[in-house]
């Protein structure tokens, strides 16, 4: 699935509609980075210059990919072409503010929504005045900063436009190019491992469905039919999820959609608005079927919530991708294999497996980790570091290869990076 950069487009339209003359480079889709930049500052003489970074490394336990290094290289490479400051955000920066910061060596950084931030910061660097009192901006001159501020009323903020803020490359296949789109923000659910309350918050916010309806039919007359709800949780509340659906099923558009869903709540009702609104397929983190497991996560739900969900979706005919995450606190051999037996329970279209969880500051799980000796108290944890249960690591990731490679037809992946269908 070709990624496409909503934030970085959602902080542009912001920043337009403050009055400032943007130019945005998506770098991901770039054959020649440096190019692209000669040509971005020949067009253009920034005051300012923004690097929105996504993703720290990619999680996989077993041969760990460090991505800052190629955004400390940007930060290298902006600072041979202009003398202006150079300002991190995106959801990987803000779940490290500081120590990313400090790698990349850029001047600034905003944890949290960039689309009220950004504009300002930028009113206090064009006045002159020193920026710390703004929510969320760091600084590696001064290591002080304000706790992040999240908006109360999405509605605030401009939603990208088509070929305006979120310029989709004309060498992205549009059969294979599924929009990403975001109604909502912030996560009430706490689970144990989780970045995003760091990320966006843990009240949830939205987009009114009138707004969401006027915008998505700016992509439809441009061609775009199918889109990714990269909400964190589409079902929660039921309620928007049903104002939601319902708009989109009295604006009859021809499109195509899938969702992240979380595995409860899900009627029948629901699952048919979701159809009749054009959902074709879903993401369900259900992680493990051995309760314990799911209680040291703090999942607010049972494999039997799991399967009930599974099996109404399936009645609708919506695909269901699901994940396993094993090799957490709690586990052992009989709660893996009561997991992997629960996953050939389920009518899952493809399932991914991951062994290992990614350790990320602020959460339940660092904390663990720390009494448990897993990690130092002076580990920035920036570097990407795991909790696998000691007991488990000679036995599990060859025993989650091996049952994966016995069911072709269903497993996509492992997060080790092979390749296993």
């Amino acid at each position: 699935m070709p990624v496409l950069p909503l934030g970085m487009a959602s902080v542009v339209a912001a920043t337009q509609k403050a009055g400032h003359t943007v130019l945005s480079l998506n770098l991901l889709e770039s054959s020649d980075i440096p190019l692209s930049f000669e040509n971005a500052f020949r067009e253009i003489k920034p005051h300012a210059i923004g690097i929105s970074v996504r993703n720290i490394d990619d999680q996989s336990m077993e041969n760990p990919r460090f991505l800052l290094d190629s955004v400390r290289d940007l930060v290298e490479d902006c600072r041979k072409m202009s003398d202006a400051p150079v300002i991190l955000g995106g959801a990987g920066y803000s779940i490290f503010p500081q120590s990313a910061l400090e790698y990349t060596n850029a001047d600034y950084g905003l944890q949290g929504e960039g689309e009220e931030m950004f504009p300002l910061l930028l009113e206090f660097l064009n006045a002159g005045r020193k920026p710390f009192c703004i929510p969320g901006v760091y600084s590696r001159k001064m290591k002080r900063n304000n706790p992040p501020r999240y908006s109360t009323d999405l509605d605030l903020f401009p939603l990208p436009e088509p070929h305006v803020h979120l310029d989709i490359p004309a060498t992205i296949d549009k059969e294979q190019l599924w929009l990403p789109y975001q109604t909502r923000r912030g996560c009430p659910m706490k689970c144990s491992y989780c970045s995003t309350p760091v990320i966006e918050g843990s009240t949830l916010r939205f987009h009114d469905s009138r707004a969401i309806i006027e915008n998505i039919s700016l992509y439809v007359d441009k061609g775009i039919a199918q889109f990714f709800f990269v909400d964190n949780i589409f079902n929660i509340p039921e309620s928007y999820a049903e104002q939601l659906c319902s708009a989109l099923i009295e604006a009859d558009f021809t499109i195509k959609w899938r969702c992240i869903l979380y595995p409860r709540k899900i009627n029948p009702e629901m699952a048919w608005k979701m159809k009749a609104a054009g959902c074709t397929a879903v993401s369900m983190g259900f992680e493990s079927g051995a309760p314990p497991v799911l209680a040291h996560m703090n999942k607010q739900f049972t494999p039997t919530d799991v399967s009930e969900t599974c099996r109404i979706l399936n009645d609708f005919g919506i695909e269901q991708q699901g994940f396993l995450l094993l090799g957490g606190p709690g586990e052992t051999r009989k709660s893996v294999e009561d997991s992997l037996a629960f996953a050939d329970t389920l009518p899952l279209d493809t399932l991914k497996i991951t062994v290992g969880i990614r350790i990320y500051p602020e959460t339940p799980l660092a904390r663990t980790a720390l009494a448990e000796g897993v990690i130092s108290g002076g580990d920035d944890l920036l570097k990407p570091r795991f909790y696998l249960r000691p007991e488990l690591a000679g036995w599990l990731p060859a025993h989650a290869a091996t049952w994966a490679e016995e069911r072709p037809h269903k497993i996509l992946q492992n997060l080790h990076g092979r390749k296993i269908s």
